[in-house]
Parts: C-alpha cells; structure tokens; sequence
C-alpha cells in the first residue's frame, strides 16, 4: 500500500531549521555575553590592582623625595661644617708661624744687619733693612736659605744711603715659608725656637749701629 503524506513537510523542514538557527545564535550571543562579562571584570581587577600599585608608588615617591631634600640639607650643612674645619685647621697650622718666622730672622742675621720691616702676606714674607755692605746681604740671603723653615730668598733692591756716621746699603728682598716642609706646629719645634725670647718691637742684629736704627715693625 503506497503512502502519500500531504502534509507542507517542506514549511516544516524550513521551520525546524530555522529553530535550531535561532538556539545556536541565543547560545553563541550567551557564551559570547559570558566571556565579554569574564574578560570585562578580569580587566576591571586588574586595572584596579595598577592604580593601586601606582597611588603606593606614588606615596612612596614623595616619601623619597622628602628624604632627598633632607639629604641635599645635611650634604649642604656637613659641606659648610668642613670648609669651617678646614679654615680651623689652617689657623691651627699657621697659628706659629709669626713665632717662626721672627725667630728665624732674628737667628739668620748676621752680623752688621739690621731690619726695618717685616710684612707677610700669605706664604711670601718682604724684609726691608740696612746693612753695612752688600756682603752682608748676601751672607744674610744664604743664612736664609740654609733655615729649615724659609727658602727662596729673592733680592728686590738694593742701594747706598748716607746715614750720620757712616754709610749703609739699604735693601729689600721677599722669602718664603717653607710651608711644604713639616710644620713644627704639629709637634716638631725649631731647636732653637723653645726658650728663645722673640723680640717684640725692634729686630736688630748683635753689631748693628746704634744710631738711625729706626724700629722693626712686623705685619701680616
């Protein structure tokens, strides 16, 4: 017996299609809602976790540089605190060389010589003073020379004047401290300086003329 179904079983066919065609976009459209919702808060946590790493460093940055300006302030002070160590120590280590240095000449003069002035400025000393000769000059620089603590006598002048006796040769020269030299401030003296009385107001050599002498004036 033939069967003849007359039923639109195309339509049908056509229906049940477009049915599973709809499920499988609601399921496509619900798995891909379901992972935009995932990757949404992922990245939302994940954003969140950076600005909360970025506001730490940014309070840790500004700690630091707190910290830095308050470096840069002890840096700055314990700069100012040696440079005034260092002029302390300077003073210290020069404290005797005016002590030294009239002692040296006081000692170096020889005979016949006789000192006006004495001015120092620095490590360079200028002697102006009088002589009988120029012999006696010279064998004054070279008493200069051989002192432990001056060296580099120099000659500047010198010329004869007519004092009321006699004549002399007055004459300028510059030496310097032999600063390079131990210091004897730091604990070796000259070993002549102790005991030594340094004269104040006049250097004068044993044997200079008693007359026209005028006084010795030491600056610095």
């Amino acid at each position: 017996m033939i069967r003849i179904n007359l039923l639109p079983h195309r339509e049908i066919r056509r229906k049940q299609q477009q049915k599973e065609f709809f499920i499988m976009v609601g399921a496509v459209a619900g798995l891909g809602a379901t992972v935009w919702f995932a990757t949404h808060s992922y990245l939302g946590g994940q954003l969140e976790e950076q600005n909360g790493r970025n506001t730490y460093l940014e309070t840790e940055i500004a700690a630091l540089d707190k910290q830095i300006e308050e470096i840069k302030k002890v840096q700055e002070q314990t700069t100012a605190l040696l440079q005034r160590k260092k002029i302390v120590e300077s003073l210290q280590a020069n404290r005797a060389e005016t002590v030294y240095l009239l002692d040296q000449l006081v000692r170096q003069l020889p005979d016949g010589v006789y000192l006006k002035s004495v001015q120092q400025k620095g490590a360079r000393v200028a002697v102006n003073g009088f002589a009988q000769s120029n012999a006696r000059v010279s064998t004054f620089m070279r008493n200069l020379e051989s002192s432990p603590y001056l060296e580099k006598p120099s000659l500047i002048e010198i010329h004869a004047i007519q004092d009321k006796t006699s004549r002399l040769s007055e004459f300028s020269l510059a030496v310097s401290l032999a600063r390079s030299k131990e210091d004897p401030a730091a604990g070796k003296k000259p070993a002549a300086a102790a005991g030594a009385a340094i004269p104040t107001a006049q250097v004068v050599a044993p044997g200079a003329p008693a007359k026209g002498a005028p006084p010795a004036e030491t600056k610095k």
